[in-house]
């Protein structure tokens, strides 16, 4: 897997994945913004035990830009699923940066559609 897939491929399982995937892949010091408001760190994880995961998600409009070798942005519509909700979509984006060999999330914002 090439390295933009492989960015894609951890964006697309922080959405279906639970705790987890959240503890390998994201930075300790991450920030996260929701229509509700943000979380920080610890609350990211904490925040975890109450929201249902998404059964899906697609991705359309998507754009990669990497302004360095250690750090990738990913900006595209998600249009997700939960189990008997109406579909979800909005405008995100998503930083991360790189941590020896692996990628860990630093941002990510939702702005729905």
């Amino acid at each position: 897997m090439n390295e933009t897939d492989l960015l894609w491929d951890l964006e697309r399982r922080f959405w279906l994945e639970g705790e987890g995937h959240y503890r390998a892949a994201l930075d300790p010091h991450c920030v996260m913004v929701f229509g509700f408001g943000s979380l920080t760190g610890e609350a990211i994880l904490e925040s975890l035990e109450a929201a249902p995961r998404w059964n899906a998600v697609a991705m359309a409009e998507r754009r990669l830009a990497r302004p360095t070798d250690d750090l990738a942005v990913l900006a595209y519509l998600a249009a997700g699923r939960r189990e008997g909700e109406p579909a979800y979509e909005a405008w995100c984006s998503s930083t991360y940066r790189r941590d020896g060999p692996r990628w860990r999330l630093v941002q990510h914002q939702q702005t729905p559609a």
